[in-house]
């Protein structure tokens, strides 16, 4: 029986789990390795091996598949590490990715930025204007060639892109989602004069309406794809010279994967694929516990994210922002902001304290961890307030510095604002937590949500440190910390839990009622394209499940909904049920009475997601049982720490996880030493392990 094992990674730590059918399941956590973070990854597997007592080759020979969640993607584009990018468009509208339809001052900013007119800026241009060329063409929005493809034309500004020293074309002319012939025409002229050249053509990647954000998703996917092939071409020859045999795989932002080799032909929709890891992991384990809406909060050495399963499915989006443009890519709704262990805390220009979003990653990483880094980090805080164990951290394979995160707290923080180290770590502890409960509650409530009707599960390495404070806030009466052989590690999880995903896509807007004829002939021709993408994926699958929705609205309005469409044939009554459903989801989102059906509705954007079922059932197996130990057998003594600023430093119990089994029970405040990760439980707490060996925070207010 082979292994599945998933890898997250991430700024700061590089996670992994290995699992078996049979319940078995390891995890691991080692240090990131940027700028080459595939040496990261070879190491965390070393561990993983070490941990299940063998080699390298020994665990590779015997697994599966690999499920790789990856930032490299995303770090290129935020930081313009891309390459170098030429662009083919219809002439007369190479100024549109400029003009940006004004939402590049707003696009992706905070409320304050946007408010904050005199500082808002648009981003800098995709591709200078001497790298967009445009050609001689027109199709219509039926379809129709107006105006045939010139083609000595469009030699002509290849062989100036080419002379540009180009690395790859992006090719998004207007309408190609109705009449994809002219991008084709175009990328076989381009091979004519550099054969193997990187083309991603809209048509293909992004068939859907608007001009703007089709070309910026096309040029940014361009932009990383060799990036990404150079990344995960290497990876894979070492994995295979190391003895995998089966294949590596690729997450994406909609929280299926993809075949490695297939990756870069759709970059851009590995965007956020490490971020989708642990809300993929949330759903698989909300089956198993029976919670069907989940808060899903991870928080790891460099950001805070968020993201949320409603009635047992993950919440989805169909454009996300990078760099304050819009690209069309669907992908699980997950929020971020630079608020994780590693977030630097600062005093701003007014002498205000605040937390991130810098981050001091794994290098140098925070103060405590004496490799250089000399600025204080949420990290340092709970080292000083007693929290973190300095001579336990990661199961004792990292000793922590004290002295030195006293001394980064003192400098940057306490001295400024007349506070002693303990206070300004308090108030770091406070701001940190603050901000990400904020965020948590803004992420409910924007998609229409109650947060007490929500479990709320909390992971990352400093997730569980900081759950209790931002769990209260927000009204959840309860939060899960899956613990057991996940872990810390528990988006690692998610990914070897995942299956392969591919998402097809088109625009045909119509005006409702459309003939159900005409809309089951679009979805069958999406269903065809999607099987063949899993085809080509090269994976066994053992089934195919397929969904489908369209993205509806008021007539004439910009807000769509993605809405579900039932299988098969469809009917004049199965549109209507959908419209109807359409109009829930309306109320739903945006309030009781907001809707506004005399408008009429507009069919968008029809949409199959299908994904393809791999061999291998990951589960979290059941934990061993107590067998007679009590609770206070597995006390290892106690510790001052400060958890609650009103109540100060106090002894505060602490527990050692690895003894700790189902059915133990007790109240904060208390401690939980895990080996790869810290558990705080207040003293309005209660914690219990749950059949998985999951820790169960259950919230209670001061007056209960």
């Amino acid at each position: 029986m082979s292994y599945v094992i998933g890898i997250d990674v991430g700024g700061t730590f590089t996670d992994a789990v290995a699992a078996r059918d049979d319940g078995t399941m390891i995890s691991t956590k080692t240090p990131s390795t940027p700028p080459d973070y595939a040496e990261g990854v070879v190491t965390v597997l070393e561990d993983l091996a070490g941990r299940i007592g063998t080699d390298l080759e020994g665990l590779l020979s015997d697994t599966s598949y690999v499920a790789h969640g990856t930032t490299s993607t995303l770090n290129a584009l935020v930081i313009g590490d891309v390459g170098r990018v030429g662009w083919l468009t219809t002439v007369g509208h190479r100024d549109s990715i400029y003009i940006m339809n004004v939402v590049g001052r707003y696009a992706g900013q905070s409320p304050e930025q946007v408010q904050d007119i005199l500082a808002t800026r648009k981003p800098a241009p995709l591709v200078p204007k001497r790298r967009a060329k445009e050609v001689i063409e027109r199709i219509d929005y039926k379809g129709s060639v107006i105006v045939p493809l010139d083609e000595d034309h469009a030699r002509e500004a290849i062989r100036e892109l080419l002379a540009e020293d180009v690395e790859a074309i992006a090719v998004s002319t207007l309408w190609s989602f109705r009449n994809p012939a002219h991008e084709r025409r175009l990328r076989e002229l381009v091979h004519e004069q550099a054969p193997g050249m990187y083309v991603t053509l809209s048509g293909e990647l992004s068939p859907r309406i608007r001009e703007f954000s089709r070309n910026a998703t096309t040029i940014m996917s361009t932009q990383v794809g060799p990036t990404l092939s150079r990344y995960l071409e290497p990876l894979t020859d070492r994995l295979r010279g190391h003895g995998l045999r089966g294949p590596l795989l690729v997450m994406q932002g909609t929280g299926g994967t993809l075949a490695a080799h297939e990756a870069p032909k759709t970059a851009i929709t590995t965007v956020g694929s490490v971020l989708s890891g642990g809300v993929t992991g949330a759903t698989r384990l909300a089956e198993q516990l029976g919670h069907r809406n989940v808060i899903c909060t991870d928080v790891g050495g460099t950001t805070f994210l968020v993201g949320l399963v409603v009635d047992g499915a993950p919440l989805q989006t169909t454009t996300t922002v990078v760099n304050q443009h819009i690209i069309d890519v669907p992908m699980l709704k997950v929020q971020a902001i630079g608020s994780g262990g590693g977030a630097i805390a600062h005093l701003d220009a007014g002498g205000n304290l605040r937390v991130g979003p810098r981050s001091a990653q794994a290098v140098p990483g925070p103060a405590c961890y004496d490799q250089g880094g000399t600025e204080p980090t949420v990290t340092d805080a709970d080292l000083v307030l007693g929290i973190l164990n300095p001579d336990n951290f990661l199961g004792g394979r990292k000793k922590l510095s004290l002295e030195r995160a006293r001394a980064a707290i003192r400098e940057h923080v306490a001295d400024p604002l007349g506070l002693d180290v303990e206070a300004a770590a308090a108030a770091i502890f406070a701001v940190q937590n603050a901000q990400t409960s904020d965020l948590v509650r803004k992420v409910v409530v924007e998609s229409g949500e109650d947060p007490r009707d929500f479990v709320m599960y909390a992971f990352g390495g400093a997730g569980p440190v900081h759950c209790f404070a931002y769990g209260a806030e927000l009204g959840v009466q309860s939060t899960v910390v899956p613990l057991g052989p996940s872990a810390a590690a528990f988006s690692a999880y998610g990914l070897a839990a995942s299956n392969v995903g591919v998402v097809k896509e088109v625009s045909e807007p119509g005006t409702f009622p459309v003939p159900a004829l005409a809309v089951t002939k679009t979805f069958e021709d999406l269903e065809a394209e999607a099987r063949t993408a899993l085809e080509r994926q090269g994976v066994e699958l053992v089934d195919i499940e397929l969904r489908r929705e369209v993205d509806v609205r008021y007539t004439m309005q910009l807000a769509e909904l993605p809405t579900p469409v039932p299988s098969g044939t469809l009917t004049d009554a199965d549109l209507a049920e959908v419209v109807a459903g359409f109009e829930s989801r309306y109320a739903r989102t945006f309030g009781e009475g907001t809707g506004f059906s005399a408008a009429g509705f507009q069919f968008i954007t029809y949409r199959v997601h299908a994904s393809g079922v791999l061999p291998s059932t990951v589960t979290l197996p059941d934990a061993d049982p107590a067998d007679g130990k009590t609770v206070e057998d597995t006390l290892t003594g106690t510790r001052r720490a400060l958890l609650d600023p009103q109540r100060g430093f106090e002894d505060t119990p602490v527990y050692d996880y690895r003894r700790l089994r189902p059915g133990h029970r007790f109240t904060g405040p208390a401690i939980v030493e895990v080996p790869t990760t810290t558990v705080a439980v207040s003293h309005r707490d209660t914690a219990e392990i749950d059949r998985f060996g999951n820790l169960v925070l259950t919230h209670t207010t001061e007056e209960a």
